[in-house]
């Protein structure tokens, strides 16, 4: 799938229209790649998100980029895994297609992803590649939509899961 693209590096440096944080509820910054684009988008990010009402998991809150190569962050809050009994799999596949809703709405043009709730969330990281991948292809095939949309990885480990999803969906599509 060509308008899907997977690259590791620093999602904070890729020049994009938007780019996703794997914020928490209460947007308050925090580790992982929430604190990275915290600190690279500068003190007004965290300042703007102080004036929000939150981000309930799976929905997205829109605040322009500061300091950042993209022009806006999408924050969505991604589910903790417990286990997958508390409809995880959904809230994650959510962050994912409101997130794309919301950047055909603003007319974007490209949009990257971290790998959202994998780190101190604990989602299986193969399971969450996989729900990402299928969410954005099937967004994109069904949308029609020139978006480009990158899955940024911050380590191969990730990238491989990645690129796994990325294979298996093409595999069952040809």
């Amino acid at each position: 799938m060509e308008s899907l693209i997977i690259r590791e590096g620093d999602i904070t440096k890729f020049a994009v229209d938007a780019i996703v944080n794997a914020a928490n509820n209460a947007l308050s910054g925090g580790g992982g790649v929430d604190g990275a684009i915290h600190r690279a988008a500068g003190p007004e990010l965290k300042t703007y998100c102080r004036k929000q009402n939150g981000c309930k998991t799976g929905d997205v809150v829109v605040t322009p980029g500061f300091n950042l190569p993209a022009k806006y962050v999408f924050h969505t809050a991604g589910p903790v895994w417990y286990g997958g009994h508390k409809n995880e799999r959904l809230l994650l596949q959510s962050c994912y297609f409101k997130s794309l809703e919301l950047a055909t709405e603003y007319n974007l043009a490209s949009i990257s992803f971290p790998s959202i709730s994998t780190g101190a969330y604990r989602f299986p990281l193969q399971e969450a590649c996989t729900i990402a991948v299928q969410t954005i292809a099937t967004f994109l095939q069904d949308s029609h939509s020139n978006l480009e949309v990158y899955l940024i990885a911050f380590d191969t480990k990730t990238k491989v899961a990645y690129e796994k999803a990325l294979s298996k969906w093409e595999q069952k599509e040809s």
